[in-house]
């Protein structure tokens, strides 16, 4: 029989990132964690969230964290457009979208730039993809990061939408259709017509 300890640093090193309230599920001592931490097996990273001390910390680690501490928060914009390779720009918040009735993710690090969203404007046009090989997280797709960043042209600057919207056209990344859909959605497809329409030019 494994004991509790055990169990928790095997937990670990199957999730990257374990929550506390994961002994929960498992009826397992949360007083273990500190125990853990103070013999160095456990690393603490921030309130509840623990990992083994040799884990293999990649660029997405914080966002590993924010996406575990807050499950519903969807990645989105700068954050959305690095992740998908599609900017030059290195943002220095983790832009999160969020319902716009939901209580803002407050976390002391990394700082995070919060939007809220409503209806098919939160829940369109969102991929998971899987991060440090464990962590399932939430992100607009190309094409609905590419209609946000038209929509909040005032906060991130239009200069950065079209320089995604061209990378994306380049690289065959995008589907037109999708690109008109998420539009529409947004209520932004008169702002963007003459974008989309030059790309066929």
């Amino acid at each position: 029989m494994q004991t509790s300890r055990e169990i928790i640093l095997a937990m670990a090193n199957q999730r990257g990132i374990l929550r506390a309230r994961d002994l929960g599920e498992l009826n397992l001592p949360r007083v273990e964690l500190a125990r853990l931490v103070d013999e160095g097996r456990l690393l603490q990273l921030s309130r509840g969230l623990y990992s083994l001390p040799d884990r293999v910390v990649t660029e997405q680690a914080s966002l590993a964290e924010v996406a575990i501490k807050f499950p519903k928060a969807i990645f989105c914009l700068l954050t959305a457009l690095q992740m998908h390779g599609l900017t030059t720009q290195s943002p220095h918040q983790v832009w999160v979208a969020v319902d716009v009735k939901a209580r803002a993710p407050n976390i002391k690090y990394p700082p995070l730039k919060v939007v809220r969203f409503s209806g098919e404007a939160l829940e369109s046009g969102i991929d998971t993809k899987v991060i440090d090989g464990v962590v399932n997280v939430s992100v607009t797709c190309i094409e609905k990061t590419i209609v946000d960043c038209f929509k909040f042209r005032n906060k991130i600057g239009i200069d950065i939408a079209i320089e995604a919207l061209h990378e994306a056209w380049r690289s065959k990344r995008m589907s037109m259709d999708k690109v008109w859909e998420y539009a529409k959605i947004c209520r932004v497809n008169n702002v963007m017509r003459p974008y989309l329409e030059s790309l066929n030019g």
